[in-house]
């Protein structure tokens, strides 16, 4: 790949895995947001200077840029626009009424017009997405059921822009991932009354939505994932091969073997 690239960090450990197999990229953060960098090694910008944010781009000579990191919807301070911010935010408040694939096709429409291309992490650092197959643990049983009926409501939710993620147990659908996130959701479930679960532990099935694009929002399973479905009482977790993030996959490892719970890569039957 010529050209240089530039990280645009959101939080969490993403944009760190990227800067280690980039080394020299041109790492930009929201002024927001705290990084486990030192701050002269951080070009801050704010999102009501985008124009601002462009141009030291070009003059760094980045083509390439990795939106990495959870990216919460901001409030912006008009006063702060820059004159491109000012003439794009009236598109930009529309899209972020939208569903997230909406916004993010729109802040990728962005950048392309500007001149760069979005690549994703999955192209930048090294293993890792998974290969088909079960990845780490057991598996008691190989859960079909569960995961037709998880991938059938994937694929229903996927026309309102909804959801990454669902819970099934027992063939009864437990959770559905939305606004809140992963974390919120399978806190939920184990708040869930225990009359209402199964003996037969449920799984959590992670896919990216029908359409999305994965080079701005590849689902991500992290170790802090991994104790969450454990403390749900959930046997395992699946995932789309080659298309969900595997964060410090050497962690995930050692967590799956010490909560007792499996990670399989396994195509969806939708």
């Amino acid at each position: 790949m010529t050209g240089r690239l530039a990280i645009l960090a959101g939080s969490g450990v993403l944009p760190t895995l990227v800067a280690q197999a980039h080394p020299q990229a041109m790492f930009c953060g929201f002024q927001h947001l705290s990084y486990d960098r030192p701050a002269h090694a951080i070009n801050f910008f704010s999102l009501e200077r985008l124009g601002a944010l462009f141009d030291s781009l070009r003059a760094a000579g980045v083509t390439k840029v990795v939106l990495a990191g959870a990216m919460q919807r901001p409030a912006f301070d008009p006063e702060l626009f820059d004159a491109f911010t000012r003439a794009v935010i009236p598109d930009l408040s529309k899209a972020m009424r939208q569903g997230d694939d909406f916004l993010l096709r729109f802040v990728i429409g962005l950048f392309e017009s500007q001149g760069f291309d979005i690549v994703g992490a999955d192209q930048l650092v090294p293993n890792i997405t998974a290969e088909p197959g079960l990845l780490l643990g057991k598996m008691s049983r190989d859960y079909a059921d569960e995961v037709q009926k998880a991938d059938h409501v994937l694929k229903s939710l996927a026309a309102v822009d909804v959801g990454q993620g669902v819970v099934v147990e027992a063939g009864q659908l437990l959770a559905i991932e939305t606004l809140q996130g992963t974390d919120f959701m399978l806190k939920t479930v184990a708040q869930t009354a225990a009359a209402l679960r199964n003996p037969d532990r449920g799984i959590f099935v992670k896919r990216p939505k029908a359409g999305q694009d994965l080079r701005a929002d590849m689902p991500a399973i992290g170790v802090d994932t991994l104790s969450h479905v454990a403390a749900a009482g959930l046997a395992g977790i699946v995932v789309t091969p080659k298309k969900v993030l595997l964060l410090e996959r050497e962690k995930i490892t050692q967590r799956c073997s010490e909560l007792n719970i499996f990670l399989q890569a396994r195509e969806s039957t939708q």
